[in-house]
C-alpha cells in the first residue's frame, strides 16, 4: 500500500513547490534575539519571532529556569491529576490569573491544546459557538471537536457579528470566540462593541491572547487592558510561547467554574505531560518583573509606531495594526519568497506568507517587532526592505 501512497504524497509535495508554496525551515544555531546566526554561519536582524518583548533569552529567566533545574528536576513525566502537579505549576497559575484579573487558570502543554480542549467539555449540542472568519487554526480546530452548533462572522465585523447572534437565539448557550490580536493582519478585535453585542443577546466571550498579551495595553494586559474591560470575557486563552518568554506551555484563565469544568474534562490537559519546572520557574519570574516595570511594552510600542510609520512613507502597502504585527502585503506568493529570500542576504530574517497560512492572492512578509530591537536595527531593515522593493519592482 505504502508504494501507492509514496506516488502520491511525491505528486503532491511536487505541486506544492511548482506552485511557490514549499516551506523550507532554516535553521538557527544561536539563542532567539534581535541578532541571530543561521546554520550558514550568516548572521541577521530576527524580524519574524514571537519575541515581542524581548524575553527569549532574558538572563533572569534563564537563571530561574537553572535553579528550578535544581530544585525540581528536569520533567514531571505524569499528567496532572496523577503525580504531575507542582508548586511551580499552582504558583504560575495563580500569577497568570492575577495578571489578567481572572479567577482561576489552568496550564497546558501548548496554546493549541489550551484551544484544542476549551470547546468540547463546555458546550453541547444544544448550545452555539460564534466565531471569527479569521481566528486561529487551534480554535478552529478545537471548535471541530465539540457539537455545539456553529455559527461563523466575518473578520471583526460587528454587523455580521449581531446576524449570527440573533440566529443563535435557537440554542441554549452562546460563547463568541475571537482573537485579540489576529496573527497574519496585526488587527485588534473590537473587544467594546464585542462586549455590548454579548451582553445585549446574552452571550459569553472567550478571547484568544495569545499575540495580544505582553503586547497590547499599557502594562501588556491584552485587549480586556486596551478596552477597559478587565474580569468582563469568560475564557481567556494564551501562551507562554510568545511575548511571555518564547519558550512553551499554554493556558487558559477565567471563571472559576470553567476551569474547574476544564480539570476535569479537558482532553489535552487530562492526557498529556504537564510542563517541565524550569518553564514554570521561568514563566513565575517573567510575570513578576512584569509587574514591576512597563519598559518593555513602552520600547515595543515606541518600536512598532517607528517602523510602520518610516515602511509607509517608503511606499510599502501596510495593513493597519494595533499590535507589533506588521503585514507588508505583496500579494503574490512567489514574490514573498523571493523577497525574503533577497532580504535574507541583506541580513533581514523574515519570512513570506502565502496560501494556506493565508487567503490566496494575500500573500505577505509579516514583520514583528520586538522590545529587542534597537533602532539601528529597525533602521537596516527599513533600507532592505526600500532596496528590495524597488529591485522587485514593488516600489517605484
Amino acid at each position: 500500500m505504502y508504494a501507492a501512497f509514496k506516488d502520491f504524497l511525491t505528486q503532491e509535495l511536487a505541486a506544492i513547490a511548482d506552485a511557490g508554496l514549499y516551506k523550507n525551515e532554516r535553521v538557527i544555531v544561536s539563542p532567539q534575539g534581535a541578532e541571530i546566526e543561521v546554520s550558514t554561519g550568516q548572521k541577521v536582524l530576527n524580524f519574524c519571532a514571537n519575541n515581542y518583548l524581548g524575553l527569549s533569552n532574558n538572563p533572569k529567566l534563564i537563571a530561574a529556569a537553572k535553579e528550578a533545574l535544581d530544585t525540581h528536576g528536569y520533567g514531571m513525566s505524569s499528567v496532572r491529576f496523577i503525580c504531575g502537579t507542582g508548586d511551580l505549576h499552582k504558583t504560575l497559575e495563580r500569577k497568570i490569573a492575577d495578571f489578567f484579573g481572572t479567577e482561576d487558570t489552568i496550564l497546558y502543554a501548548a496554546a493549541f491544546d489550551a484551544n484544542g480542549g476549551v470547546f468540547e467539555p463546555l458546550l453541547g449540542q444544544e448550545d452555539a459557538i460564534i466565531s471569527d472568519s479569521l481566528n486561529h487554526a487551534s480554535i478552529i480546530d478545537g471548535v471541530r471537536l465539540c457539537k455545539a452548533v456553529r455559527y461563523r462572522y466575518q473578520n471583526a465585523d460587528m454587523d455580521d457579528l449581531e446576524t449570527q447572534l440573533k440566529l443563535a437565539q435557537a440554542q441554549r448557550f452562546r460563547l463568541i470566540v475571537t482573537d485579540g490580536v489576529f496573527s497574519m493582519d496585526g488587527n485588534v478585535a473590537p473587544m467594546d462593541e464585542i462586549l455590548a453585542l454579548a451582553e445585549k443577546y446574552n452571550a459569553m466571550i472567550m478571547i484568544d491572547e495569545s499575540h495580544s498579551a505582553g503586547v497590547v495595553g499599557h502594562t501588556g494586559r491584552g485587549v480586556t487592558e486596551l478596552y477597559n474591560m478587565k474580569g468582563k470575557a469568560e475564557i481567556i486563552t494564551g501562551t507562554l510561547g510568545k511575548a511571555f518568554g518564547g519558550a512553551i506551555g499554554g493556558f487558559t484563565t477565567g471563571k472559576k467554574e470553567i476551569i474547574d469544568m476544564l480539570r476535569q474534562r479537558s482532553r489535552p490537559y487530562l492526557f498529556s505531560n504537564s510542563i517541565p519546572p524550569l518553564v514554570a520557574a521561568a514563566g513565575i519570574k517573567m510575570f513578576e518583573m512584569m509587574t514591576e516595570t512597563n519598559d518593555l511594552q513602552d520600547k515595543l510600542h515606541n518600536n512598532t509606531a517607528y517602523f510602520m510609520q518610516k515602511m509607509t512613507v517608503a511606499g510599502f502597502d501596510i495593513k493597519p495594526t494595533q499590535s507589533a504585527i506588521c503585514a507588508v502585503m505583496l500579494y503574490d506568493a512567489k514574490l514573498s519568497q523571493d523577497f525574503a529570500a533577497r532580504l535574507l542576504k541583506e541580513g533581514i530574517y523574515v519570512i513570506g506568507f502565502y496560501f494556506p497560512v493565508v487567503p490566496r492572492g494575500q500573500a505577505r512578509i509579516r514583520v514583528q517587532l520586538s522590545a529587542a530591537h534597537e533602532q539601528a536595527h529597525l533602521d537596516k531593515a527599513i533600507a532592505a526592505f526600500t532596496k528590495v522593493g524597488k529591485d522587485l519592482g514593488v516600489l517605484k
